[in-house]
């Protein structure tokens, strides 16, 4: 049920954004700046315990196509029958925007990133996937949506409960993005 849900909204953001800029004529170019602010939630596989995100990135455009840059995540965990917790990441990514036609206001992207999540207990290494969209609303401001799959090279240690978080996070984000 909660797929499910997490598709729907996905699917509804998507479809909000893209009737939004209809008008609207952007893209970056080799060079721009770009600072996100960003919400998500993640529910570990297999395990009780699900985390409210908030996500500051910046990157930079190192070619118009080409995005690098590092995602700040400081998050809240939820946990089942045990004490809650904070949860943070340091991530570092490489995004590849398929512009299509030139100056189109929706871009679609894929990309992968690795760093380090951690919480008050430990810390280990992380890496996967991502893909997603930039809509913008405006010439320097747009409406982010992103999922990635996050990977651990070791387990976070929750404390109190068995977590089976190294099977994987499903990380879906709500942003907004401006150009500089």
């Amino acid at each position: 049920m909660k797929k499910q849900y997490i598709t729907a909204m996905a699917i509804a953001a998507f479809l909000m954004t893209t009737a939004m800029t209809d008008s609207v004529q952007a893209v970056q170019q080799k060079g721009d700046s770009a600072l996100q602010l960003g919400g998500s939630f993640f529910h570990a596989q297999d395990a009780d315990v699900g985390t409210l995100n908030l996500d500051l990135s910046y990157s930079r455009f190192i070619k118009e196509i080409f995005e690098i840059g590092v995602i700040q995540s400081v998050g809240y965990s939820f946990i089942d029958d045990a004490d809650d917790q904070w949860t943070a990441s340091t991530i570092p990514f490489f995004n590849y925007h398929f512009l299509g036609m030139s100056d189109s206001a929706f871009q679609p992207f894929v990309g992968a990133f690795i760093g380090a999540s951690y919480n008050e207990d430990d810390a280990t290494g992380t890496l996967g996937p991502q893909i997603g969209f930039n809509s913008f609303v405006s010439e320097n401001t747009f409406i982010a949506v992103k999922y990635r799959y996050e990977w651990f090279f070791e387990e976070l240690d929750y404390g109190d409960i068995e977590d089976e978080s190294s099977d994987g996070n499903h990380v879906v984000t709500l942003g907004v993005g401006f150009l500089f």
